[in-house]
């Protein structure tokens, strides 16, 4: 609390409204307020009621930087009864990292005072305070360094230049969200070089933080690209519960979602927590099915869980690393830890800064006898006390060069070099503000920087440092993000080393943002083969995914493709139909034409066919030379040997006629069978008819009186079967013109075949054919059928009757097999038809009368034929 005038420092006096409507100013300031608004204006001093904040290190100088780290882990909590006014917070457990952060800027002010070309003229001073990882310390040295931390303020402190120009720090995300709300209001730029929360991207929230090292944005996205990379669909993850953690995490699922990985288990802890939290953590890593664990987490988180997973042994886990621990050297160095071997993840790049390992060995306590730190350093690296005399004590004359810890060890400089380039940042920066300043020729726009001018010309400030990289912000005041993929493998000395095994860069395009050597990486499983971590197995070509129930969508089962179904690649998440003219084969992964099916002359039933119809040709051939042979005897004669030969001619087209049905249809083909069919059938059925009409008529003529034989006579008879063809002729001469048969694919019968047939084209052009001919078989059963109880001499009409039932029989029973039978059978099914009529005409008819020929040539005489 400050007491007294109404005298403020007038770099806060601006800024007093914004910073309450943004509601972001402190309780001390909002109290400093009320005081200098109701205090009587005759107090010309401000009084500080409470403990100022005083930095760890410092050297004041023209302008001055100031820093925040946790050089202290912890915070000694104390119980205060407000009986008493409370002591200077204690901070315990030197941080030998945090504490080389602070040397490196040290370290790299030094250099920029001693280089005279970039701010030639200008000494840089630095304030450096320690948090003790706290959020309320880390708040607390933020507000000092906007407000100096005198004990009292008089009018002159009004003129004195700001107390820092820019805050370098904090080395994590929570303290770093608390320190940028804080200063944001009054325009102080605050660079981190460890702070990595993407939420500190928010330029509404974060208006003046900026920072040299990437965002968990890209972080968490390349490292659910590595984890995809190799993988791994099935992982757990464990994280600090803090913003660094909570935020990269959540980045991280949204990313792994993207990518097709679910997340087993997401345990959180802090180093604060109990021993029952990091053994209920170990349970669920036990527990889970899923073998590798990223582990997004704090160091100092890190370390309490460590140590319960080397007591209980637990090995087998392939780790992944955030950036925060995947390079530490106190790990590394750690024998218990070696399950930790094979571990990979994303680190900073690596960097080498020349002397700086010389600056870091100087330091010795001699040269600030009065600052307890440097005191407290020397007596933690070295194990001794200023205290003591005896053999523990400490002499001044230890040398740090014959150390080898993390803060002599200058290997592993991806962060200390992010404190080097934020140094740098804020340099580069002064420069450009002096620089236009010198330029300028309006007088009022000269004078010294202010923290305002700082934040404005570091939106646009570009560099390039001694390493070679060069640094420059984009409007969220991110930079380029760039990663090194590390693996941890064994060294000669049994302790792991990192292997460089691959590099992420955002600003290359995203199909090759992520290079791997996958090569050269040592996995933490004993085979030394890729770990593998999934809830379900690939699912193999042919198959699908199938999500089980209430389970992520990791966990599957594989369902084999339906018929006519493929999936050609692994883990497909559908089954995809062929097109129309193919299928899938017996693996379901590829797409085959369809077999063609029609009825072919090789398959057995082509050849049983074929066979049938050549024995019923060269039948009606043997039939037909008996006849010849025997055409002048009387049963030849009485028969009309003119019909006879011309009715076993066209049997004989009848059988050949069969043969058009059988191999691949073809335009001509289709047209040909059914045509063929028709007029070969009616004529066989003319000259049948005419036959049972002759028979009638011959017998009308033996009666006394009668003449009928003058008007059905040969000529009569040609023209009969004529008339009757010709009509067939003209029906399918139509059919053809009009809407003739033509090949067709049909791929509805069945789904896995094409069936290649004859499609009608016309129905009405092939039924007008079929019953045509069927009207000519009833006309003609009908007559046979009238004169079946002639005497035996004409007993011919009992033949035709038999004949002739058997042909309607057999086309009456084809209608209904050719509709059902599916494929190649429906043309069997035609054939046989065929072959049985004709079969069936030629054995009724002749048969009978070759029986006579050759077996009763008694009977074969004009006197047999005229007995009754």
């Amino acid at each position: 609390m400050i007491k007294g005038s109404t005298v403020l420092p007038q770099r806060i006096l601006p800024h007093i409204h914004t910073g309450m409507a943004k509601r972001t100013v402190s309780l001390q300031l909002l109290l400093l307020i009320v005081h200098g608004i109701f205090l009587p204006a005759s107090a010309q001093v401000c009084s500080l009621l409470g403990q100022p904040t005083f930095p760890s290190l410092s050297a004041e100088r023209d302008i001055n930087i100031g820093a925040i780290f946790s050089i202290h882990r912890n915070v000694l909590l104390k119980n205060h009864y407000y009986t008493s006014k409370p002591q200077p917070t204690t901070c315990i457990s030197l941080n030998l990292r945090e504490f080389k952060f602070a040397q490196t800027l040290i370290f790299a002010i030094e250099e920029i005072n001693n280089n005279t070309q970039l701010l030639p003229g200008i000494s840089l001073g630095y304030k450096i305070y320690d948090s003790c990882r706290s959020i309320a310390q880390t708040i607390l040295s933020g507000m000092a360094l906007m407000n100096g931390y005198e004990d009292t303020l008089s009018e002159t402190s009004c003129s004195r230049p700001p107390a820092a120009h820019a805050i370098v720090g904090e080395s994590t995300s929570s303290p770093t969200i608390g320190l940028a709300s804080v200063v944001g209001p009054f325009s102080l730029p605050v660079i981190s070089h460890f702070a990595t929360c993407a939420c500190l991207s928010d330029r509404k929230r974060f208006p003046s933080f900026f920072r040299t090292i990437s965002s968990d944005y890209y972080q968490s996205r390349a490292l659910a690209q590595l984890v995809k990379h190799f993988g791994w669909t099935w992982v757990g993850t464990v994280r600090s519960r803090n913003d660094y953690g909570n935020n990269g995490i959540a980045a991280f699922e949204e990313a792994a979602k993207e990518e097709g990985v679910c997340i087993e288990y997401s345990e959180a802890i802090l180093s604060s927590d109990p021993q029952e939290q990091f053994l209920k953590t170990l349970e669920v890593i036990k527990k889970g099915t899923a073998r590798v664990v990223l582990a997004f987490i704090a160091l100092g988180d890190f370390l309490p869980l460590l140590k319960v997973i080397s007591q209980h042994n637990i090995t087998g886990i392939q780790w992944v690393g955030s950036e925060s621990w995947i390079t530490s050297q106190t790990l590394a160095e750690t024998k218990e830890y070696s399950f930790l071997s094979g571990a990979v993840g994303f680190a900073l790049a690596n960097a080498k800064l020349m002397g700086l390992r010389e600056f870091l060995v100087n330091v010795h306590p001699d040269q600030e006898p009065k600052n307890e730190l440097l005191k407290e350093f020397w007596e933690t690296v070295f194990q001794c006390s200023f205290r003591n005399s005896g053999s523990d004590g400490c002499t001044g004359l230890e040398r740090l060069a014959w150390l080898q810890n993390e803060y002599t060890d200058v290997s592993e400089l991806r962060i200390v070099n992010k404190v080097y380039t934020a140094v740098y940042a804020v340099a580069y920066t002064l420069h450009n503000v002096l620089k236009d300043f010198r330029s300028s020729t309006n007088s009022s726009k000269r004078g010294r920087p202010t923290p305002q001018m700082v934040l404005k010309y570091m939106r646009d400030v570009r560099f390039t440092v001694k390493t070679g990289e060069e640094i420059f912000f984009d409007k969220s005041g991110d930079p380029v993000a760039r990663y090194d993929l590390v693996n941890w493998q064994p060294a000669e000395d049994g302790h792991l080393q990192f292997e460089h095994v691959g590099l992420y860069d955002s600003s290359l395009p995203s199909e090759q943002r992520l290079q791997v050597n996958q090569e050269h990486i040592l996995w933490a499983v004993k085979s030394g083969h890729l770990p593998v971590s999934v809830c379900s197995k690939s699912c193999p070509p042919g198959t699908r995914k199938a999500v089980q129930k209430g389970q992520p969508v990791c966990c599957y089962d594989c369902i084999p493709c339906a018929e006519g179904e493929i999936s050609n690649g692994t883990d497909s998440s559908d089954c995809f139909p062929c097109d129309l003219e193919y299928w899938s084969n017996e693996r379901k992964d590829r797409c085959v034409l369809k077999m063609v099916e029609f009825l072919y002359y090789a398959e057995m039933m082509g050849v049983v066919l074929c066979i049938f119809s050549f024995i019923g040709v060269l039948l009606t051939a043997m039939i037909s030379f008996l006849f010849y042979l025997h055409k002048e005897t009387s049963i030849v004669r009485a028969n009309n040997s003119e019909l006879s030969f011309l009715l076993l001619f066209s049997l004989s087209l009848c059988f050949l006629c069969s043969l058009t049905f059988i191999g691949r249809p073809t335009e001509w083909s289709c047209m040909l069978r059914h045509t063929a069919f028709g007029i070969t059938f009616v004529l066989c059925i003319s000259c049948v008819l005419g036959k049972t009409i002759v028979v009638l008529m011959a017998f009308r003529a033996t009666l006394p009186g009668s003449n009928v034989m003058k008007w059905f006579g040969p000529l009569q008879q040609r023209l009969t079967v004529v008339s009757l063809t010709l009509i067939q002729l003209i029906v399918c001469v139509l059919w053809l013109t009009m809407s003739p048969p033509f090949p067709y694919m049909n791929m509805s019968y069945y789904r896995e075949k094409i069936i290649l047939e004859c499609n009608l084209g016309s129905a009405l052009g092939f039924w007008a054919v079929l019953g045509y001919t069927g009207l000519l078989s009833i006309m003609c059963f009908v007559l046979a059928f009238l004169a079946r109880k002639l005497p035996d001499n004409f007993n011919e009409a009992k033949f035709i009757t038999f004949s002739m039932l058997i042909f309607c029989a057999v086309w009456l029973t084809f209608i209904p097999a050719y509709v059902s039978s599916p494929g190649k059978f429906t043309v069997a099914v035609q054939i046989f038809a065929i072959l049985a009529s004709s079969f069936g005409l030629l054995f009724c008819i002749f048969v009978p009368k070759c029986y006579i020929i050759l077996l009763k040539p008694e009977m074969n005489t004009k006197k047999q034929m005229m007995r009754k």
